[in-house]
C-alpha cells in the first residue's frame, strides 16, 4: 500500500495532505524518514507521523444476505445494481466483498477489508465448505443425485457434493454442500444433468450463516467469528 493511502486510511490526514507531510520529512518508516513520494509499506511495518506511531485502518468484517438483483461488483458501470450500495453507509472503511454470489443467487457474502484474510479465504488450497439451497425447475431424481454425490465430470474437471438431500417433498429443492470455489460451480452441475436452477441461496459459508439476518440486511461478525475466520477454525 503507498504511504500517503496508509494514512489517509488512518483518518490522520487525506492523501493529498499526506504528500505535502511526507515531503515536508514530518513522516518515518521503520525509524527512517520518508520524503520520496509514492513509497510503499506494508502491514508490519513502524509508521511514524510526528514522532507519533500511526494505527494502521481498523478491520471490519461484515455479512450481507444479499438479494437477488446485485452484482458483486465494487463499480461496475454496466450493472444496474450492485451490492455495495447494500452495506453503504455501514463503516468509513473501504471494505470489499470475498468472493462473489452471481447476480441472480441469494445469500451469504462476507465483507472485509482485510486482504490477508481475503487472500486465505479465497485461495484454492484452504477448503471452505459452502452450503446451498437450490430450487430446481423439476424434481431431481434420485439416480442424478447420486451422480452428484459421486462425481461428475465438467469441462474444468470433475466435481462432487460433500453432501446433498432433498429440502422438500416435492423434490425440486435440494441442500448441497461443497467446498470448491469455481465459478458458477453449482448452476454448472445442475445444467450438466439437465437441471435448470431457478434459485440459489446460500445458506453458510466458512463457518457463517445469516441465521436472522434479512434479505438485504447486514451485520458486523462478531469477535469469535473473526478469530475462527483467522485462525481457520471453520469447516
Amino acid at each position: 500500500m503507498r504511504l500517503n493511502r496508509f494514512l489517509a486510511q488512518s483518518g490522520i490526514c487525506s492523501r493529498r495532505e499526506a504528500d505535502d507531510f511526507i515531503t515536508a520529512g514530518l513522516v518515518s518508516v521503520n525509524g527512517q524518514i520518508v520524503t520520496e513520494l509514492g513509497t510503499k509499506v506494508l502491514p508490519t511495518d513502524e509508521v511514524k507521523f510526528n514522532d507519533s506511531r500511526v494505527q494502521g485502518e481498523k478491520k471490519v468484517y461484515l455479512v450481507l444476505n444479499k438479494p437477488k438483483g446485485y452484482v458483486t461488483s465494487l463499480d461496475d458501470p454496466h450493472a444496474g445494481k450492485t451490492v455495495m450500495e447494500l452495506v453503504k453507509g455501514a463503516c468509513t472503511e473501504r471494505i470489499y466483498p470475498v468472493g462473489r454470489l452471481d447476480k441472480n443467487s441469494l445469500g451469504l457474502l462476507l465483507f472485509t477489508n482485510d486482504g490477508d484474510l481475503t487472500k486465505q479465504l479465497t485461495h484454492p488450497s484452504y477448503r471452505k465448505k459452502k452450503i446451498y439451497q437450490v430450487t430446481l425447475d423439476k424434481p431431481l431424481t434420485r439416480a442424478d443425485m447420486d451422480r452428484i454425490a459421486e462425481g461428475i465430470t465438467l469441462e474444468d474437471g470433475e466435481i462432487f457434493a460433500d453432501e446433498i438431500s432433498y429440502v422438500k417433498e416435492n423434490k425440486q429443492e435440494v441442500g448441497i454442500e461443497i467446498h470448491s470455489g469455481r465459478n458458477r460451480i453449482v448452476r454448472r452441475i445442475f445444467e450438466f444433468l439437465g437441471y435448470t436452477v431457478t434459485k440459489l441461496d446460500r445458506v453458510y459459508y466458512a463457518g457463517l450463516t445469516k441465521k436472522n439476518l434479512k434479505r438485504g440486511a447486514w451485520r458486523f461478525l462478531s469477535r469469535e467469528e473473526v478469530e475462527r475466520l483467522k485462525s481457520g477454525q471453520y469447516e
